[in-house]
C-alpha cells in the first residue's frame, strides 16, 4: 500500500459514519460563509488554517464563498490583510440597513485567491447582548453568567455575524438553493446558535480547533491524558472557572448540523469532555504556493542563513561559522503545551552528546515584547563585533524576570560564547517582516534552518511541523500532536521515511522525551551530507500528502452532511 493509499484509508475509517450517512447523491453548498475571529486578523494558528485553505475553496466556489471577520482596525492602524472593495456584494451593500448600528466593510482578503471578506463593526450588538444571552440559556442552556475576559467580545462579534449572514442570505436567497454557514472555535459559536433562531434554512458547521476545557486543563498543569477517562467536562469547567466558554462550546457542538475537529486525538477529547464525538475529522492542509519554487529555493535558503548569522553574530559579539547547525522551535507562547520546556532541556542535553559540533537553537515564540534592542540594531550597522549583555535575547521583554522561556534559558546556563558548542537565542516577537531586527517573515527564516523541534504536550493538529517539512526542513514532533498521530498512523514516521520523527509522549515520560529528542537531533547533526539531503527531499515529498488539494475533500463531506441534516429538519416539519 502506498503512502497516499494509507492516508486515504485512515481518514476513510475516521469519517466512515459520515460517508454512510451521505450515501445518496452528493450535496454541495451554493453559497458558503465561514466566520472566525481570525479572518483578516492574524492572532493565532486558525489564521493559517483559514488563509491557506481559502485558495482551494475559492477554486470551487469562486465568489460564492464569503469570509466573515471582526473589524478591529482603525484608520491609524488598518488591517494589512484586508483590501476594501465595495463592488463585492454591492447590491446587498447598497440596499441593506443592518440593525443595532452594526456596520460592515466589504472587500477582499489579501491572501492567495483573494476571497470576499466582510469585516463587522459589532459594537452596536452589545445592546442586545443580554437579550440574546437569556435566549441562549433558555433554549440551549448556555451559561453566560460566568463569562469574563474575552467572552463578551467573542459572543457579541458572533451575534453580529449571524445577523449579517442572515441578511446576505435573505437578500440573495432566490439565487441559491443550499447555504452553509461554517463557524470556527467558541469565539464564533454563539453566532451559530443565534443563526439557527434567525434562519433555520441555513445549514451549519462548527469546527473546534482545540476544546477550551482541554486547553485549560493542560494550561493549568494538570494531566490530561492519563486521567481523561475520569474527567467530566462540566465539572472541570467549573473547577477551572471557564463555565461560560465550555457550556457555549458544548452546546454548539451538539446543535450544529455538522460538528468537526482537526484530528483523531482531539476527536477523542471532544467525545469525552464535550460528550459529542465529531461527525467529520477535517485535518489541516498546507498551501504549497507559500514554498519557494525549486529554482529559487537555494537562494532563499542562503538569504535566510545569512540574515540569521548576521543577527546572531552581532548579538554574540563574534562571527559564527557559516556551517553552524541551525535548529528552531516556534508557535504560540504556551510554555508547557507547546513543549518549549522540553525543547530547551533537549538542546541543553546536546552539549554532551555533540561536543564537536557548533549548534544554534532559535526559540521563535512571540511574548510580551517591549521593543527591538537598540544596542543590537547599532551593532548590526557597525563593522566591529562588540560584546552585548543578555546575548540570548533579540528584543527586550516587559517581564524579563518572569518570562518562563527567558528564565529557563538563564537557568540552563547558555553562555553564547566562543567556547560553547550549543547556543540559544530567544526571539520573542512576531516575525511578520517588520520586527526591527530580522525584518523577515517566519517562512523566509524557516527555510534557512537545518531542523525543527515541536515537542507539544497539547496540540490538536500542529501546523508548525507540517510547515517545516513543506520547506524541506526535517522535524521532530510528538505522539500528542494531531500531525504526529497522522504521520504515525500512516506508517511513515521516521526521518528516512518522511522527514518527521515522532517521539512517544505521555503524561509521565518527560525526561525520556528529552533524551529521545536530543538523540534524534544528534543523529541529524552527525548525518553525512548525502543522507541529510535525502531526508530533506523526503520531508518535502511528505508535505505533498498533506496539501489542501487532498484534505479539502473532508470539508466537502462536512458541508454535505450539514445540508442533508438541514433538509431532514425541513422535511420533519412538513
Amino acid at each position: 500500500m502506498t503512502n497516499n493509499e494509507k492516508i486515504s484509508s485512515n481518514f476513510a475509517v475516521m469519517n466512515k459514519k459520515t460517508n454512510q450517512e451521505n450515501a445518496s447523491e452528493p450535496l454541495s453548498p451554493a453559497l458558503l460563509f465561514e466566520t472566525s475571529w481570525e479572518v483578516c486578523n492574524k492572532v493565532g494558528g486558525i489564521y493559517t488554517v483559514l488563509s491557506s485553505k481559502a485558495k482551494t475553496l475559492q477554486q470551487v466556489f469562486k465568489d460564492d464563498i464569503v469570509f466573515i471577520g471582526p473589524d478591529v482596525w482603525t484608520a491609524e492602524k488598518p488591517s494589512p490583510f484586508f483590501i476594501e472593495n465595495r463592488s463585492s456584494l454591492k447590491d446587498w451593500l447598497a440596499k441593506t440597513e443592518l440593525p443595532y448600528g452594526i456596520t460592515v466593510r466589504v472587500g477582499r482578503w489579501a491572501i492567495p485567491g483573494k476571497p470576499i471578506a466582510v469585516l463587522i463593526n459589532f459594537e452596536g450588538a452589545y445592546r442586545i447582548k443580554y437579550e440574546v444571552y437569556t435566549k441562549m440559556w433558555e433554549r440551549y442552556h448556555v451559561d453566560s453568567l460566568h463569562g469574563y475576559g474575552d467572552y463578551d467580545e467573542g459572543c457579541t462579534f458572533a451575534i453580529a455575524s449571524a445577523i449579517v449572514i442572515d441578511s446576505i442570505a435573505r437578500f440573495y436567497r432566490s439565487n441559491y438553493r443550499d447555504i452553509v454557514a461554517h463557524f470556527d472555535e467558541w469565539t464564533s459559536g454563539m453566532g451559530l446558535l443565534y443563526l439557527k433562531e434567525l434562519n433555520p434554512d441555513i445549514a451549519t458547521v462548527f469546527t473546534t480547533h482545540a476544546t477550551s476545557i482541554g486547553r485549560s486543563i493542560c494550561g493549568n498543569g494538570k494531566q490530561l491524558y492519563d486521567y481523561m477517562d475520569g474527567y467530566n467536562g462540566d465539572q472541570m469547567a467549573s473547577e477551572l472557572n471557564i463555565d461560560s466558554k465550555h457550556s457555549l462550546e458544548k452546546s454548539v457542538a451538539h446543535n450544529a448540523d455538522c460538528f468537526t475537529t482537526v484530528s483523531q486525538i482531539t476527536a477523542s477529547e471532544c467525545g469525552k469532555l464535550l460528550e459529542k464525538y465529531p461527525d467529520v475529522i477535517t485535518p489541516n492542509g498546507f498551501e504549497r504556493r507559500l514554498v519557494p519554487i525549486k529554482a529559487r529555493y537555494a537562494h532563499k535558503r542562503e538569504q535566510a542563513r545569512v540574515r540569521i548569522l548576521e543577527v546572531v553574530s552581532n548579538l554574540f559579539g563574534y562571527k559564527l561559522d557559516e556551517d553552524v547547525f541551525i535548529l528552531g522551535t516556534s508557535g504560540r507562547c504556551e510554555y508547557r503545551n507547546k513543549g518549549i520546556d522540553v525543547f530547551l532541556d533537549s538542546v541543553a542535553r546536546l552539549r554532551t552528546l555533540t561536543s564537536n559540533n557548533k549548534i544554534l537553537a532559535l526559540v521563535l515564540v512571540p511574548a510580551w515584547v517591549s521593543e527591538a534592542r537598540k544596542d543590537l540594531v547599532a551593532a548590526m550597522s557597525s563593522s566591529i563585533y562588540e560584546r552585548l549583555e543578555n546575548r540570548h535575547l533579540t528584543h527586550w521583554l516587559h517581564n524579563f524576570d518572569s518570562d518562563p522561556i527567558n528564565q529557563r534559558i538563564l537557568q540552563l546556563g547558555f553562555h553564547n560564547d566562543r567556547i560553547s558548542n550549543v547556543n540559544v537565542v530567544y526571539v520573542p516577537c512576531y516575525l511578520n517582516g517588520d520586527d526591527g531586527i530580522f525584518n523577515m517573515n517566519y517562512y523566509d527564516l524557516l527555510v534557512g534552518m537545518d531542523a525543527t523541534v515541536f515537542p507539544s504536550y497539547y496540540e490538536p493538529w500542529g501546523y508548525t511541523p507540517l510547515e517545516s517539512i513543506a520547506f524541506s526542513v526535517p522535524t521532530i514532533t510528538t505522539s500528542l500532536s494531531g500531525f504526529g498521530r497522522w504521520i504515525s498512523s500512516s506508517g511513515i514516521a521516521g526521518f528516512e521515511k518522511s522527514g518527521v520523527e515522532v517521539v512517544e509522549r505521555t503524561d509521565s515520560n518527560y525526561f525520556r522525551v528529552v533524551e529521545s529528542i536530543a538523540k534524534s537531533l544528534a543523529f541529524l547533526i552527525n548525518c553525512p551530507d548525502k543522507a541529510l539531503h535525502r531526508i530533506r527531499r523526503v520531508a518535502f515529498s511528505t508535505s505533498n500528502l498533506a496539501s489542501w488539494q487532498k484534505f479539502i475533500l473532508y470539508y466537502h463531506e462536512a458541508y454535505q452532511l450539514a445540508i442533508s441534516r438541514k433538509n431532514q429538519r425541513q422535511n420533519d416539519k412538513q
